[in-house]
């Protein structure tokens, strides 16, 4: 590191902007070929450990942590399911994804999970991350010498690191998709009118599997995270209060949503976490302005109903770093150039089956009867028809990368 002027200098190759799923796979894909990166992040690294996110991995994820060698507290800690139970008018169908995909799993192995194994790889590797960064800018994207601009701290000195890219991987709010001017790209975005309140709570598991629930009360989704404990979400007003909801309200509306006709039962514990987030789709076109590529939160968000989100970013940079593996192997820049038009292909398609399965399972108080019709035919054409369960469990399982 070299000072300039009162600001230090470091050089890499790819500079890389958040510690989150997208940002530390890359850097990970990159190392595997001898391509060094530096990432920053502006949290500090309990930060990123500690926030609690659930997560559903697509088997070929799972299939890519255990080839890079970063699967194996994955593989003796997550849940791996051979399908997912489908709950309406007080029946269950289970949709046998196992058996309808060749033999790709359902794996529930939280996010924060894969952030802590993530982080744990990159700093055994020697691989470096810059954590605690404020005040972070992009700079000089249409040169072949990017720079990342950042504050150590809050009051600390300004660092820059010169590279030949860029990747902001820094979350929906982060800098790098406003890097790229308003005037030439397009947001497409779509609120849905509900959000999900969600609780975590020390109880054995009610079911061997994810129950996805329709109810004329509101949707809900029955998970776990461990042998002890469960997470279950259900519809409600995104702009709810969550003081409102008491754990006995909680239980009630969970007791109601899930229950059946065949007298299942819904197993209670303490409650010691909830919340209320809204649900909405997000997608940048493009995903790249010069030498920046954004990826995961910053290019695209999905509901978590279809369990795309931390896929979806890892799929952006396995594109990514075959680009710029090809370009440090060859000098050729063809891929980084069609990055983005490769990336949104399966973008759109996730956000696509996100949607579906949203608008599915939720009831909208604004849609008249004969919507709320359709979906339950939907949902009964999908647990009756072979094509269609099929059609669910390859989308829900992971599509290909193209």
């Amino acid at each position: 590191m070299v000072n300039r002027g009162g600001t230090c200098v470091r050089r890499t190759q790819v500079g890389i902007v958040g510690a989150g799923p997208a940002g530390l796979f890359l850097a990970h894909l990159l190392h595997r070929q001898g391509i060094e990166s530096v990432i920053v992040e502006n949290r500090s690294r309990a930060e990123i450990e500690g926030t609690i996110r659930a997560g559903v991995l697509e088997q070929w994820t799972v299939d890519l942590m255990n080839e890079m060698g970063l699967g194996a507290r994955m593989m003796r800690e997550a849940h791996f399911h051979s399908g997912i139970t489908l709950r309406f008018n007080g029946d269950s169908h289970h949709i046998d994804m196992e058996g309808l995909t060749g033999g790709k799993r359902v794996t529930v192995y939280a996010q924060h999970e894969v952030i802590r194994d993530l982080v744990a790889a990159r700093l055994e590797d020697g691989g470096e991350i810059v954590f605690n960064v404020g005040e972070t800018s992009l700079h000089d994207l249409d040169t072949d010498r990017p720079k990342i601009r950042y504050r150590c701290g809050k009051d600390g000195e300004v660092e820059e690191i010169h590279c030949d890219f860029i990747a902001g991987c820094d979350g929906f709010h982060g800098p790098s998709r406003a890097a790229i001017p308003a005037a030439v790209r397009t947001d497409y975005q779509k609120v849905y009118p509900f959000g999900w309140l969600g609780i975590l709570t020390e109880a054995p598991p009610s079911h061997p599997e994810l129950i996805y629930a329709n109810h004329e009360r509101g949707f809900a989704l029955l998970s776990t995270r461990s042998p002890e404990i469960q997470r279950l979400y259900i519809q409600c007003d995104p702009k709810d209060d969550i003081a409102h909801w008491s754990d006995d309200r909680i239980w009630s509306e969970l007791h109601a949503r899930l229950a059946t006709k065949g007298g299942w039962s819904l197993t209670e514990g303490p409650i010691f976490q909830k919340g209320i987030i809204a649900m909405r789709s997000f997608v940048c076109d493009p995903m790249q302005r010069g030498r920046l590529f954004i990826a995961g939160d910053a290019a695209h968000i999905v509901p978590p109903t279809g369990a795309k989100g931390l896929n979806l970013a890892v799929a952006d940079v396995v594109v990514l770093s075959r680009g710029l593996v090809d370009h440090y192997r060859s000098g050729r820049l063809e891929r980084l150039e069609q990055y983005s038009a490769t990336a949104l292909r399966r973008i759109w398609k996730a956000e696509r089956f996100s949607w579906y399965m949203t608008t599915m399972l939720h009831r909208n108080e604004a849609e008249t009867p004969f919507e709320q019709r359709i979906h339950l035919a939907d949902l009964d054409y999908v647990v009756h028809s072979h094509a269609a369960a099929t059609a669910l469990a390859e989308n829900y399982v992971g599509l290909p990368i193209d």
